[in-house]
């Protein structure tokens, strides 16, 4: 056969019916959210940022006024208006304060205290809000209400009974009377618990199910690294409330052996209270707890920002 001529109009006309139609390139449309104002980054405005400042001072002032009260001397204290600046007397009331109410031991007493409640605390809650929330067993919701239960009985209820009890193990004005019978909260397993159902995938325990992990095998490897934030929280606010505590370590132990609350009721025991020593005290008192928050303070905030992203 012979070569087609290319001016040839129907072969041509042909050609252009036989090719492959192009298909036309549509625009590209922006994806919408359906979220108004979603992706947008939102400023605070004047009005906010006045009311954050008055509450961090606000926060902030009984903290200064402490520090103004012990670097005072009674005298000035007493004054009216009160001072508002530090005066020159704070290493020496702090020096005073610390050998009138024997901190030394006090402090190593509450730190043995706060620290093992805290870690006690931590764990068997981690344990039982993990049980609460992703085991299966008889009695599962009973249980959890009878916890929930023990929140609403006063603890000056059990004062009695328990010093009893502590009198007859031989626990009488030693550490561990205070220590046992705070190792768990009701509280906590409930902040646990709430925690856990929530940021706890039940996929996650199936799949280590699966795998044949036993249940210690999944909180080991599963539950502690979901629960670290709720864990870092709960470790803090138990911990700061061990150390706070004044009403049952009063009663169970004795100024030879006394916690830090315990011990700065020493320097309020004569007749006339010096109000700057007991402000030197008390100062001491809350040093350990700031520098923790100091310490520690972003990796918890940290934490609980991680937990809320992930949950």
């Amino acid at each position: 056969m012979g070569d087609v001529p290319a001016a040839d109009p129907r072969l041509r006309r042909a050609a252009r019916r036989e090719a492959p139609r192009r298909t036309p390139r549509l625009k590209e449309q922006p994806v919408m959210s359906l979220r108004p104002g979603a992706g947008r980054q939102h400023h605070a405005g004047p009005v906010a940022y006045v009311l954050l400042a008055v509450a961090t001072l606000a926060s902030l002032f009984p903290l200064y006024w402490t520090l103004v009260a012990a670097s005072s001397d009674n005298t000035r204290v007493s004054q009216t208006p009160p001072p508002f600046l530090p005066g020159p007397h704070l290493l020496e009331n702090l020096g005073k304060a610390w050998q009138d109410a024997a901190l030394g031991r006090a402090m190593a007493n509450s730190l043995i205290v706060a620290g093992v409640i805290a870690l006690s605390t931590v764990l068997f809650a981690t344990l039982a809000g993990f049980a609460f929330a992703k085991l299966r067993f008889r009695g599962r919701n009973v249980l959890l209400m009878l916890v929930i239960g023990t929140m609403m009985v006063p603890p000056q209820l059990g004062v009695v009974p328990l010093f009893m009890m502590m009198s007859e193990l031989g626990w009488g004005q030693r550490l561990p009377s205070v220590i046992f019978p705070t190792l768990v909260s009701a509280v906590g397993v409930f902040f646990m618990r709430q925690y856990l159902a929530e940021a706890l995938p039940d996929e996650l325990v199936e799949a280590g199910r699966v795998d044949g992990a036993h249940s210690l095998r999944i909180f080991w490897s599963i539950v502690l690294p979901v629960a670290r934030p709720a864990m870092a929280v709960l470790f803090m606010i138990t911990f700061v409330h061990a150390w706070n505590d004044f009403f049952w370590p009063f009663i169970a132990l004795d100024m030879t052996n006394p916690t830090v609350p315990v011990a700065l009721t020493q320097l309020s025991a004569g007749y006339v209270r010096d109000q700057s020593l007991i402000m030197a005290g008390a100062l001491l008192g809350t040093l350990p707890l700031l520098a923790m928050f100091l310490v520690f303070g972003r990796q918890i905030v940290g934490g609980i920002m991680q937990g809320a992203v992930k949950g």
